[in-house]
């Protein structure tokens, strides 16, 4: 007769591998959590362009601050900002478009071109399709798109996408504040924000983008 012999990892094994995983994670921290940020971000062009478009899905001075800078140093004409309409309609809601023209007010920008975008899932994609249908409207073959830093790659490659075929030239300005691509681990928000914008990036890449087919994204 023989016995059968089974090994199996006690709990000391696996607490012992688990605090391997931790104190290897933190020791190298200083480098994945750099390469993580960064992976967020655009990588940030200044080109002449026809026009500069503030993606303004949550109002933000920062970027009409920015977008302001951008005109004044000649880089395009034009400042766009997309406003959300009232639901079932093309119609600009109030609130929306009495905030951007606070903001746009008190960060000096000058004058803005306001218009309608739809509000609906998923919210990048809608909105860059009817701001390619506006800039397609106004005859503009390049913009520069001033976004917030950790949401930034993921804007360009939805524009992009959307864009493609249209001939018109995506620039990227990314815009943060006091959290960057080092030191986002040192508040709770930072955390919460570089992981959200991580997991919204992740969505947008393998199952809203057309990457598989190239096929525009209509």
């Amino acid at each position: 007769m023989y016995r059968a012999e089974r090994t199996r990892p006690t709990w000391k094994l696996r607490f012992g591998l688990l605090a391997l995983l931790a104190a290897g994670l933190w020791l190298t921290s200083g480098w994945w959590t750099v390469s993580l940020a960064r992976g967020l971000v655009c990588e940030a062009t200044a080109e002449p362009s026809d026009a500069i478009l503030i993606e303004n899905l949550e109002p933000n001075y920062l970027l009409y601050e920015r977008a302001g800078q951008l005109r004044r140093a000649g880089l395009a004409p034009r400042v766009l900002v997309p406003v959300f309409a009232d639901p079932g309609t093309r119609e600009a809601n109030d609130v929306a478009l009495g905030t951007a023209e606070l903001i746009a007010r008190l960060s000096r920008i000058g004058p803005i071109d306001l218009f309608p975008v739809r509000q609906a899932e998923p919210i990048t994609a809608t909105v860059a399709r009817d701001v390619r249908d506006f800039l397609t409207r106004e005859h503009i073959r390049s913009v520069i798109i001033v976004t917030r830093r950790f949401r930034s790659r993921r804007s360009v490659l939805v524009y992009e996408a959307i864009l493609r075929g249209t001939g018109i030239a995506v620039h990227c300005q990314p815009v943060g504040g006091s959290r960057g691509v080092t030191n986002w681990t040192r508040s709770w928000h930072g955390i919460q924000e570089v992981a959200e914008q991580w997991l919204k990036l992740q969505y947008y890449r393998f199952s809203v983008l057309p990457f598989r087919t190239g096929a525009p994204f209509d």
